[in-house]
């Protein structure tokens, strides 16, 4: 219940941002939102619809079309399974899974987010997926941060998808919450692999959460197409 409640209002108290005519005008193709709320019905609504609106608006202004879209809803707790993974042309859910928030991000819920290098944090926004490779923690993915200023540091602070073993449920029995990482959206090492596999050669991943300067200021979510064609055309 506390948890509903917490959600609740969060939804709540970002109407008035996500609901301004900037949003409302990117429909993000109401067909393929439909498709992708029938396939996750938990996940938030308007964090879906940040996430299509903001893709879309890369997509419009020279991004390449991807094949699939990752969305994190960091308003969730870490002990749920708050990434979703969705293949855009079937239009359906490939995984849901668990994934870890930045060590000084918060406990079980993610609160504090930063672009800076050593904060050990979480980036919030759009990012575009990169290259796999075998690193320190395995199979990985890199990716470029494509909102300057929130998280376009992403590629500097080595901040990939890996799979990490304090991903674990089990860890929320003793602590309250998963494991946390140094600011990489780590998933289980079980699924590291299909994570990666389905991620990699750029797609899209998007976090969210309500955090006011971020949704008022992201020149995707409030499309802004000459600042989003230069970042685009420089990645």
């Amino acid at each position: 219940m506390l948890i509903f409640l917490r959600r609740l209002f969060l939804v709540a108290a970002t109407l008035g941002s996500v609901c301004s005519p900037a949003f409302a005008a990117n429909t993000s193709a109401p067909v393929l939102y439909n498709s992708l709320s029938k396939a996750a019905p938990e996940l938030n609504p308007q964090v879906l619809q940040s996430a299509l609106s903001a893709m879309q608006c890369a997509v419009n202004n020279g991004a390449s079309q991807a094949r699939h879209l990752a969305v994190i809803d960091y308003s969730m707790p870490s002990t749920a399974r708050r990434l979703w993974i969705f293949d855009l042309t079937s239009k359906k859910l490939v995984l849901r899974e668990l994934v870890a928030h930045g060590q000084n991000s918060g406990e079980n819920f993610a609160t504090r987010f930063s672009n800076s290098e050593g904060s050990f944090q979480s980036s919030l926004g759009l990012f575009r997926t990169r290259e796999s490779y075998q690193g320190a923690n395995g199979y990985s993915l890199r990716m470029d941060g494509l909102e300057p200023g929130i998280n376009d540091r992403a590629r500097d602070r080595d901040i990939v998808i890996h799979g990490a073993s304090y991903v674990n449920p089990l860890w929320s029995q003793r602590q309250g919450r998963i494991g946390r990482s140094q600011g990489c959206p780590a998933v289980r090492p079980q699924v590291a692999r299909q994570v990666v596999d389905n991620l990699k050669n750029g797609q899209f991943m998007f976090a969210w959460y309500p955090d006011q300067r971020w949704l008022k200021s992201s020149a995707y979510l409030n499309c802004k197409p000459q600042l989003v064609a230069s970042i685009v055309s420089a990645k």
